[in-house]
């Protein structure tokens, strides 16, 4: 194809991918008014909010692999169409047990990564590739997208609003994305691997190691976009409109950002971009973990009292730190991918994929649990400053000192770190 077919492809699978994690992630809005309405604890709420990302995170793999086999152009179609369905039905919903099951269904779209990921890779040179990679995972600004215009149609509305208005705008990416996009250039050339064969890459210690730096970066970033609304409202007080606003600050420039943390990852390498990424997060997140605090010193003169806390402004832009960050390391740990396994993307970026979700269903409900325990709004940052700690660790295990623990021959264990 041209460079203009193949930036058309691009856009349209983008678009694609921006719409589906909208709709991933709409439960972090129309959540708020459904937990007054059914009177649910914050566990629930985290349930609630995590049942999508775990349909998204289970079938990213055979997705992925259906993806190697059919083509992203064919699976991304039926999976917008497919997903408008039960998405409309959930806005009759009216007890909890039928929005998770309705949940469950709808929260497919989450795979269309897994499937976007190598159809875009495969209309771009190894050169450019992390920057295509990149720019199409940019499409989850969406979860900034849902932040401004689910707010907006609940207001105005209601929540039933938002399923329906978002269902709609499903089929029409869909038309719009096959009018746009092109056949897939990997799908039919030669005989496909049977899953058995593609799965075998399960045994390269690396998948694991990216499926753990992936489980943070996009982990975090998700379960942050569904988690942030309510902790803005219950940290400081803000309406639904107000924190969904701030909110947008963490979604919208990491999803931008991750463009740009492909463009880095070719030109300064996958190693380099993910080493400082943990780094940055690690010392957000140490910022954003401290709870609000009264403080009493006794001194000669008597006690004074004074109380630490974040301001909704610098707490905000810390979440923006953290979100660029974020961004930056989804992009680099596709190009690991991209470098690494460059003839198994289907399959390796559906496990390195389902990992990401599934840490991104994990994360809200294990949010939801702890503030339920300890009481302290602030334990979500707290848990993943934690999670960060370990990908460090590893990280400069595994490639700072060029240990040879991952599967990688002792002659590289000598070899200086860039």
């Amino acid at each position: 194809m041209s460079k203009i077919g193949n930036l058309s492809v691009l856009f349209a699978s983008t678009w694609a991918f921006t719409a589906c994690f909208a709709v991933w992630t709409m439960f972090g809005v129309i959540g708020m008014p459904i937990r007054t309405q059914l009177n649910l604890d914050s566990t629930q709420f985290g349930l609630l909010t995590a049942t999508p990302i775990l349909t998204g995170a289970l079938f990213r793999l055979p997705l992925g692999i259906w993806t190697d086999r059919f083509g992203g152009r064919i699976i991304m179609l039926l999976l917008l169409i497919g997903c408008a369905i039960p998405l409309w039905l959930s806005s009759y919903a009216t007890a909890l047990w039928q929005l998770l099951l309705l949940g469950l269904a709808l929260g497919l779209v989450g795979a269309s990564f897994s499937v976007g990921t190598p159809y875009v890779a495969r209309f771009f040179p190894k050169e450019s590739r992390g920057f295509a990679m990149g720019f199409f995972g940019a499409g989850t600004i969406g979860a900034a997208l849902n932040m401004f215009v689910a707010p907006l149609l609940v207001g105005s509305f209601g929540w039933e609003a938002v399923p329906k208005v978002y269902a709609v705008a499903l089929l029409v990416t869909a038309v719009l994305f096959w009018l746009f996009s092109a056949p897939d250039p990997g799908a039919g050339a030669g005989s496909s691997p049977s899953m058995m064969k593609q799965l075998s890459v399960l045994r390269n210690p690396r998948v694991w190691k990216y499926c753990q730096y992936y489980s943070i970066v996009f982990g975090g970033f998700t379960a942050l976009s569904v988690w942030v609304p309510q902790y803005f409202k219950n940290e400081y007080g803000f309406s639904i409109a107000q924190a969904s606003l701030l909110a947008a600050c963490f979604s919208l420039p990491g999803g931008a950002f991750r463009a740009i943390g492909g463009w880095l990852s070719d030109r300064f390498g996958a190693h380099n971009v993910t080493w400082w990424v943990l780094w940055a997060a690690w010392v957000a997140l140490f910022l954003l973990s401290y709870p609000r605090t009264d403080l009493v010193v006794h001194t000669n003169g008597g006690s004074v009292s004074f109380g630490i806390a974040l301001s909704p402004w610098l707490f905000t832009a810390l979440l923006m730190v953290l979100g660029v960050a974020f961004a930056c390391g989804m992009a680099s740990t596709f190009k690991y991918i991209a470098d690494d396994f460059p003839d198994n993307m289907g399959a390796v970026s559906g496990i390195v994929g389902m990992a990401g979700g599934l840490g991104g269903f994990l994360l809200p409900i294990m949010f939801g649990a702890l503030l339920d325990r300890i009481g302290v709004n602030s334990s979500c940052f707290m848990l993943l400053y934690g999670i960060v700690w370990v990908s460090l660790v590893l990280n400069y295990l595994t490639e700072v000192r060029r240990a040879p623990v991952m599967g990688e021959g002792a002659q590289h264990a000598k070899t200086p770190s860039p």
